[in-house]
């Protein structure tokens, strides 16, 4: 039906309506969020005496080719014995989203932007979020820096917190610095246009190998995942175009890690509450054991992030082509990450998949309420105002922004599945190899190991978990629904099967 008419992108557009609907999400901002964004006419300005101009530094952005709300800049600045002075500029989107208003009662409700193929809706209206409060190129502009003094280890040394002005002199995008950097391509003109960039990005990218390299040495894990979208020809679906890591987006990475480890420190040292990012010790440490186990390594009886850590090296070195298959068996059998509050003299379990126990999330506030939440703390802290949230209210918050972030989610695997249904509404009958990836009395769920999509064993499912790899033949597909729905024919690789 939905291949005929050559209209994916409108019935993507409206399954992803409905599908925030169904989940208690508000996919249009309301007459009051209008009326008083109107009142809104410029970005803020710097005002008192708290706020450093920090404009003339190698500001640059990196991020997806088509971002427009951008959240942070990141510069790197030599210091004497060999450490590195790394800022991570923040968006100061508290200037102009005041708590209580009602742009702000928007984004607690949502709690995040949601990200579909066909639609994005916006946690905040695009004219704050893509343009005032947004970093953009050649833009004075309001941020809460997050300084970081690297040694040569990758240790953070020192940090401190403060508020300034800040100005982004290159708009760079991932997967040209990457190639860059990696010697497939040419430095992106915006970085050569700006003397000395391109030696700034060179320390950007060996302080954040090292930082990351700390890291894993402490246990933090090794995950590739395959995160695929929707790609238009107009307005018909031809493809999913798998999200793959590269050397940038390993810049910000460990940057956005190291400036919220740095912020939930500098809170914790103010004596103030966070609202922490913890992923806890794995639920089903039993499977990944064995797991480990049908890939020649044994893991200890009791979670241990090192050992697992080296399991995923390793296999990471032996089968790349089935790694990502097997990181997302893991991520499944590690559980999901959640905020809690942690109140001044607690202590919140840490986050098990970095090995790191100091963790909020406070990077991206134009699109992550969290990370609002935490700014206004931040600045509270820094200016020595009082507390922005009362405990009891942060324990709600920090519950309401897990809850509404599993339902964020789930619209946008809804859309993305609705999507693979249009792709595969001709190949009903043909044959796949699968890996298994999820397992529990609701269903269970496989990725095919060819095309990035996941689907239901509706048949032949009895006796598989997590990790299992099977041969799949497709029964049938439901686009407005989502569904996608295979047969179990054998194991993995059956010999006289039809290959994909």
């Amino acid at each position: 039906m939905h291949n005929d008419d050559k209209q994916h992108r409108a019935v993507l557009q409206k399954i992803a309506r409905r599908a925030m609907l169904q989940r208690g999400l508000l996919p249009d901002f309301s007459n009051e969020v209008l009326a008083e964004l109107d009142s809104i006419r410029a970005p803020a300005s710097a005002e008192g005496g708290q706020v450093r101009d920090l404009r003339d530094l190698l500001w640059a952005s990196i991020d997806n080719d088509d971002s427009r709300d951008l959240d942070q800049l990141t510069v790197a600045e030599t210091m004497p014995g060999d450490r590195v002075t790394i800022r991570v500029a923040v968006a100061d989107v508290d200037a102009l989203v005041k708590n209580g208003s009602a742009i702000d009662e928007h984004a607690r409700h949502n709690t995040t932007s949601v990200y579909t193929g066909a639609r994005i809706f916006p946690m905040l209206p695009e004219k704050l979020s893509t343009d005032l409060t947004s970093l953009n190129f050649s833009e004075d502009r309001m941020a809460v820096v997050a300084e970081m003094v690297i040694g040569p280890d990758g240790a953070v040394e020192n940090s401190d917190i403060y508020r300034a002005v800040v100005r982004n002199h290159a708009k760079l995008a991932y997967n040209n610095v990457a190639a860059w950097l990696e010697g497939n391509g040419d430095l992106p003109e915006a970085a050569a246009a700006l003397k000395g960039l391109q030696e700034n990005l060179r320390l950007q990218d060996r302080v954040a190998q090292s930082m990351k390299n700390l890291r894993h040495v402490h246990g933090a894990l090794s995950f590739e995942t395959l995160e695929a979208r929707p790609v238009f020809d107009g307005d018909e679906i031809r493809d999913l175009e798998v999200d793959k890591r590269n050397r940038a987006k390993e810049i910000i990475e460990d940057f956005m890690i190291g400036a919220n480890g740095v912020t939930a420190r500098y809170l914790a040292s103010k004596k103030f509450p966070s609202i922490r990012r913890i992923v806890r010790t794995p639920k089903r440490w039993e499977r990944i054991v064995e797991l480990a186990d049908e890939h020649g390594t044994k893991l200890p009886h009791t979670p241990d992030p090192k050992a697992l850590e080296d399991f995923l090296t390793r296999a990471k070195a032996a089968d790349p082509v089935g790694f990502p298959d097997l990181s997302l068996a893991v991520i499944k059998l590690m559980g999901a990450g959640e905020y809690v509050a942690e109140l001044p003299g607690e202590t919140a379990p840490g986050h098990f998949g970095l090995a790191v126990r100091d963790y909020t999330h406070s990077t991206a506030p134009n699109r992550r309420y969290p990370d609002l939440i935490t700014q206004r703390l931040l600045k509270a802290a820094i200016e020595g105002s009082p507390l922005p949230y009362r405990n009891e209210e942060l324990e709600i918050l920090a519950k309401h922004c897990t809850e509404e972030e599993d339902a964020a989610n789930k619209v946008e695997r809804q859309v993305r599945k609705s999507a693979a249904a249009m792709l595969l509404e001709h190949r009903i009958g043909e044959e796949f190899d699968a890996i298994v990836t999820g397992a529990a009395d609701k269903g269970t769920w496989a990725r095919l190991l060819t095309i990035p999509i996941e689907g239901r064993v509706a048949r032949g499912f009895e006796g598989l978990d997590v990790g299992n790899r099977i041969r799949l033949q497709l029964i049938s597909v439901d686009v407005d629904r989502g569904y996608i729905d295979f047969r179990k024919i054998g194991p993995s690789g059956q010999k006289g099967s039809r290959q994909a």
